[in-house]
């Protein structure tokens, strides 16, 4: 694994779950505004910068399509970079 995983990376090392990923792409979708969210054995991201880096999840959100919503944030969180705390 790289020093600098994705979430996309750890979830394939079984480092962070479905469901964590899950949990976050809830997190985003109640409130825009959450920061550092805690994945699995110590990392850390932050949600703002992961759907800032992310144009489609950033046009994704100003729908009204849930489904596209989810999908595209979950894209976003799954490429973002995680910190180790």
């Amino acid at each position: 694994m790289t020093s600098n995983p994705t979430v996309s990376e750890l979830r394939k090392s079984s480092d962070v779950t479905d469901d964590e990923i899950t949990a976050a792409v809830d997190a985003v979708l109640a409130d825009l505004a959450t920061e550092a969210y805690p994945l699995a054995k110590g990392w850390t991201l932050d949600l703002v910068a992961a759907i800032a880096a992310h144009k489609a999840s950033q046009d994704a959100l100003l729908t009204d399509r849930e489904a596209y919503k989810r999908n595209m944030v979950r894209t976003a969180i799954l490429l973002a970079h995680p910190v180790k705390a």
